[in-house]
Order: C-alpha cells, then structure tokens, then sequence
C-alpha cells in the first residue's frame, strides 16, 4: 500500500456527503441540551451546528449521517487525523500499564517522548535544550514568559498587534485583543505592545513586504535603545512566527532574523510561539525554520499530543539552572496518554514523510486558492506555508474593506455543503485552510471546488 492509498483509508470516503440539511434533528437535539446545560459563552457550536459521531483522518460523521471534509482539524491539533491507528494503537498500550500518577515520575512512555521530542527541536536547541511540561498552550506561553522574567529579572514583555497566546489570567494580557482582556479584569501593566508586519495591512508606511517587515524592526529597536521611550525593562520578545488568530499572517522573509539580531543586540529572550505553527503544519517541524531562526526559548502545544491536551516549553539548558525547584507545578502535567500520543505523532510523521508532503500538497493548495482569488473581487489576499493557508475577505478589493459578514457567511454555506472550514484575523474575515496533514489530494480538490462554487455565489450576490 502506498502512502496515498494509506491516507485514503483513514478518512470517510463518503464525505462530503449532506444527507439531511444541517443542523439535522438529531444534532438539534443534542444542541439544544448543551445549551440548557453549559454555558452560553461557547462559541463553536454557534460557528457549526452539528453533533459529532465519529471522526477519521480528515473526515467528520455528524450524528445524522452526514460527512464532512474537515478542513479545521480541531483547531489545527489533529495534524495526523483524526482516529490515527498508529497514534491510537500506541496509547491502547499505554492504558494498559497506567494512565496517571505523579505528573513527574519517569517511566517509559516519558522517555520515549522526550527522545523524540528533543530530536526535532530547532537549531542548537535540539538535544541540548531543557523542557517543562504543561496542559495548554496558553500554559506554555505563560510558563515562558514567567521563565523570561525570573531568568533576565526584567518584567516586561514585548509582544504584538495581533497576537493570541491564550487567555489564562497571566498570558491574556499579551494576547492583543482587548474583549479577552475585559472579560479576564487583568491590569494591563508589564506589557509594551508593537505592531505585527502584516504585509497586506501594514501599519506602517512601507512600499512593499520588506520594507513593511524593516519598519516593524526599527520602530523596535528605537523603542529598546531610547532610553526616552519609557517602555521598561524588556526581558523577552514573545512572538508567532506566523501569526495564527490574527490572520494567518506570513510576516516578510527577513523579520524573524532581524528580531533575533534585535533581541541578542539587548540582551533579550526570544520567544517563539509554536502552538499552532509547529509540529510539521508548515511543512517543516516548527515555522521557524523557514526562517533560520532559533529562538531561546519555544512554546510547543495542539498537535504534540495528537488530541490529548499537553504543552512544552522547551529553552536553552543554561536557564536551567537558575530555576529552583517547584518553578512550575500541575497535577495533569504530561499525563502517561499524552506523552504515549505525543511520540507516536512524531513517529507518524516522520515515517510517512508528511513535512514533505505538506510542503508539496500546501504549495498546490496555495496557488489554488490564488487562482480563485484572481477571478472574483471579494477575495483581497492568499498566504501561507504548508496547511496554514489564510484567505482573506474583502468588500472592495480597492479599498481593502474587511468582508466579516462575507466570512462568516462562506462558513455557513460551505458547512452545509459538507465542508468545515473557520475564520480568524483581525476583522474576522479570513477564512484559515488548517486540515489534518493527512488529507487527501482528492478531498483538498473537491473541497476547493465547493469552496470556489461559495466564492462565485457570493460574488454574484454581492455585485
């Protein structure tokens, strides 16, 4: 069996196939329970209003009967699909030795993970780093910058327009929207924000990518070198080295270095924020080696578990030892499945060769959209690397006027045509191509064509 003919067996060959119009009668029932009995401030089954039955690879069976091709892959975690035999078969034996005691007691599943783990990291980090495990990856982020600051004994933050690190009550001030910040009560203090080079909506004067990237780098590196800026004492530098909620935004070739220039110039931690980008969704394990960049230290969460909630912190191992004992505690950290889950995807990934073949399917799937984008005028930008595609909406192409409505309504109609795809960005008007690295050429192209048919009505509708 080739690889082809492998993934082809992992997903529904079905899908995408809509029985009954979404939400079926089933779904709605089991919706409108939840509803009665959780909380109203979830937003998910308010964006997709189905009940799921089973998931496999990149495929959805909602409780009525009807498959999806599954362009979200729970929020960019499933990145080896859904029901992954080999990651499946691998935690059925861990749940046969055990599957929680003390979160830091060795035992094989820990090893073999950790051995994986620090085979992959970036640059001199790899086999010479030190980790600290967590739940989230808003626990990683705020497990990162508590090191910064205990580690430089600097208290201040630089982090970006933008920006989404989670929303635990010690990282949502550097997540740059302000509702989550509200809704938290946390004072804003220790945090200088500056502005993300988002090359289609540089908010800086700039001619063109580079120079908006070399702009952002400046206005840095006067804030850090004027001792007038009133900016603080900066520890570390938190950064996406694509941004993920804010947009899908690739930033210009040369930003990540130069902020690593800017950030050793200063004494400076560079922090990279690999919740969404890492483990293989760029086609290489972390987005920062696009970038020949290594940061000092990197926030590793989603798909490291395959499914099962664990983060990483992984930074250099000097740091190490200026932390004192119980620097980080938490019952559920690197629970014995995750770890099982979490070398099994490493493995997965490595033997199918899937960063390779994410970069080839994801450069295809790129231009796709872009030829799409070339014939209707609601489609205003197209970027990404490997299946961190952003496709960005816009009322007048002129005019670069956000299309949220549109967004949102494309969600909607591709949902009732079987596929899912979410939004994301600053006005909330990109739609993010995030699937499970697993898809099949044959799922991407028919999903594709649905999504063109969504464009060309609303194109028409919207004249």
């Amino acid at each position: 069996m080739t690889i082809e003919e492998e993934l082809e067996s992992l997903s529904f060959p079905e899908a995408p196939k809509i029985i009954v119009k979404p939400p079926g009668p089933k779904s709605l029932e089991l919706l409108n329970i939840q509803h009665e009995l959780e909380t109203n401030s979830v937003t998910y089954p308010k964006a997709f209003r189905f009940a799921i039955d089973t998931a496999r690879g990149a495929t959805i069976r909602d409780v009525d009967g009807n498959y999806y091709i599954d362009w979200v892959a729970g929020i960019a975690v499933l990145n080896v699909g859904h029901n992954n035999p080999y990651v499946q078969q691998t935690v059925r034996e861990q749940l046969d030795h055990y599957w929680h005691w003390m979160s830091e007691i060795p035992s094989e599943a820990r090893i073999r993970f950790l051995r994986n783990l620090h085979s992959i990291l970036p640059g001199d980090l790899r086999g010479k780093a030190k980790v600290i495990f967590g739940v989230t990856g808003a626990d990683a982020c705020e497990t990162a910058i508590a090191l910064a600051r205990w580690v430089t004994k600097k208290p201040v933050i630089m982090a970006f327009e933008g920006a989404y690190h989670g929303i635990h009550q010690g990282i949502v001030a550097i997540t740059a929207k302000t509702e989550l910040q509200s809704y938290a009560g946390v004072p804003l203090i220790n945090v200088a924000r500056v502005p993300y080079p988002y090359p289609y909506r540089c908010p800086l004067p700039a001619k063109d990518s580079e120079d908006c990237g070399n702009a952002v780098l400046n206005y840095i590196d006067h804030l850090l070198s004027d001792p007038y800026t009133g900016i603080g004492e900066v520890g570390a530098i938190l950064v996406e080295p694509i941004q993920g909620e804010g947009g899908y935004i690739v930033p210009p070739r040369n930003f990540l270095r130069g902020l690593r220039e800017i950030a050793d110039k200063h004494g400076i931690l560079l922090i990279a924020d690999e919740v969404q980008t890492g483990v293989g969704r760029t086609g290489r394990w972390w987005a920062v080696e696009h970038f020949g960049v290594t940061p000092d230290v990197m926030c590793i969460s989603k798909a490291i578990g395959g499914g099962i909630p664990m983060s990483v912190v992984a930074y250099r191992a000097e740091y190490d030892e200026k932390l004192p004992e119980m620097f980080h505690l938490g019952t559920y950290r690197s629970n014995p499945l995750a770890l099982a889950a979490g070398a099994a995807v490493i493995e997965y990934i490595q033997s199918r060769n899937l960063l390779n073949r994410t970069l080839q399917l994801g450069d295809y799937a790129r231009r796709t959209f872009e030829d799409i984008a070339e014939r209707y005028s609601i489609i205003g930008d197209v970027r990404g690397i490997g299946f961190m595609i952003g496709v960005e909406l816009v009322k007048n192409k002129s005019t670069k006027e956000p299309g949220a409505e549109l967004a949102s309504e494309v969600r909607r109609r591709l949902f009732e045509r079987g596929v899912l795809m979410h939004t994301c960005g600053h006005f909330g008007n990109v739609m993010r191509f995030m699937a499970p690295l697993v898809l099949t050429k044959r799922h991407l192209d028919e999903g594709t064509r649905i999504f063109e048919d969504v464009i060309r009505e609303l194109s028409r509708e919207t004249r």
